[in-house]
């Protein structure tokens, strides 16, 4: 099969306006989707991120016997209709996570509860990623499951079963991991307990509280007790997707004629060093509109020109702008002064080693940027020349790239654009109303 590939070119507006919706917050899409398919009945789940990764959760679970259903004409609205966890049945065939981390690690968690065997797979760049963080405490809490190159990478055979409740060390913060294990923890004899050194992303704990799991957290522990019940069904809208909206909060404060304005948003604090950093660099940044929804914070940001400062990222705000980080560097080297980003090398293995990957292209564009074992310095003040560029068929990158295209001086080529759809499959139309409107 010949793989279709785009080429995106772009030109410096001359100004950026705009008010928009960006898509369903894609992590708790996944969630939302792999909680409502074990849950006793049926959910509604609206603005529910429609990029590729989100599709390969419902294509696995679908092939699981799991129904869902949705609206003509409206993709990002689907019914889901939950059996239960006893509800799944053994695949016939290998299960395809495409390029998603997400579904491959929240679904093993589910897949360990189970006593059928099944083999989960993706593409290249998602067997390329480590899996043994994953393994380990799925086989301590009793799961038969293993994985290739002495059970480092996909694809994954699992045999689940009965499982026993654990207490667990993340000595690195990672919201897949932790999921993984609260997944199958629903369903084990005993409590599990996760000892944290930072908080991730706790999207999965709120959903599990919406939904009627008994989770007590404190500060970074968190105690789980097996469901006495069935989760039950929920019908939620998705917040937009904070980490898509850093596009445009980054292209907004460093472009020198803009005003944007990004509705409906999530701003769960443990995914806002975005606007954390931002702020502290000076940007002219507002929250605005605050409310909750679905057990979500949500708000409307707005963002103008902006005379960005130079800062330091490292520590506790990492885990909570861990995919922000290549169009922060863009910011970055927009700022005065020099910026160090540290204890980030969990970027090394995403879709891309996101640190060498952000640090080639930069500097394609002009940037002075040099990379660290954990991060990156970029020093401020360089004028960006448009070049051709290459996004590592990683979406993140090729969406920062695009950011970088709207402020460097001539044209930008961006090769293999098309990976964008991954999480944001209307980015280039979103991009386009932004620089003509």
């Amino acid at each position: 099969m010949v793989r279709k590939t785009v080429t995106q070119r772009i030109l410096p507006p001359k100004r950026l306006s705009g008010e928009f919706v960006v898509p369903g917050d894609k992590s708790i899409s996944h969630r939302a989707i792999i909680l409502s398919s074990i849950a006793d009945g049926s959910s509604k789940i609206s603005n529910l991120s429609v990029g590729n990764d989100c599709l390969s959760t419902i294509n696995c679970l679908r092939v699981l016997g799991v129904r869902f259903a949705r609206q003509a004409n409206k993709r990002s609205i689907v019914q889901i209709h939950g059996a239960d966890i006893d509800g799944l049945v053994e695949a016939k065939n290998v299960l395809d996570a495409g390029n998603s981390g997400t579904t491959m690690r929240l679904l093993a968690g589910v897949l360990a509860t189970r006593s059928f065997f099944s083999v989960i797979t993706g593409d290249a760049s998602l067997r390329s990623r480590p899996m043994g963080r994953l393994i380990e405490p799925l086989r301590a809490m009793g799961a038969d499951i293993r994985g290739r190159a002495d059970d480092s990478y996909a694809p994954l055979v699992i045999k689940g079963g009965k499982l026993r409740g654990l207490r667990y060390a993340l000595s690195v913060p990672s919201a897949q991991i932790k999921s993984a294990i609260l997944l199958a923890g629903l369903f084990a004899e005993g409590d599990t307990i996760i000892e944290q050194t930072l908080v991730s992303r706790d999207h999965t704990e709120r959903m599990l509280e919406l939904m009627g799991a008994n989770l007590k957290r404190d500060g970074t522990r968190l105690r789980l007790k097996p469901l006495a019940a069935s989760l039950a069904p929920v019908e939620v809208t998705v917040p937009g997707d904070i980490s898509s909206a850093a596009y445009w909060l980054v292209a907004g404060a460093i472009h020198p004629n803009a005003s944007i304005r990004v509705l409906n948003c999530g701003v769960n604090p443990t995914r806002t060093g975005i606007i954390d950093i931002l702020v502290a660099m000076k940007a002219k940044l507002k929250i605005e509109n605050q409310r909750d929804e679905a057990n979500e914070p949500v708000a409307d940001l707005v963002v103008e020109s902006s005379q960005l400062e130079a800062t330091e990222i490292s520590g506790d705000i990492v885990p909570r702008l861990i995919d922000e980080i290549p169009v922060l560097a863009v910011a970055a080297c927009m700022a005065r002064g020099t910026t160090i980003i540290r204890s980030a090398s969990e970027l090394r293995v995403k879709e891309s080693d996101r640190i060498a990957t952000t640090v080639s292209e930069l500097s394609r564009l002009g940037a002075k940027i040099e990379e660290l074992p954990d991060g990156m310095v970029i020093h401020g003040g360089a004028v960006l020349s448009g070049a051709e560029v290459k996004s590592h068929r990683d979406h993140r990158l090729a969406m920062s790239l695009a950011i970088a295209g709207l402020i460097a001086r001539g044209e930008t080529t961006i090769c293999d654009a098309q990976v964008a759809e991954i999480s944001y499959p209307d980015f280039w139309i979103q991009l386009e109303r932004l620089v003509s409107h």
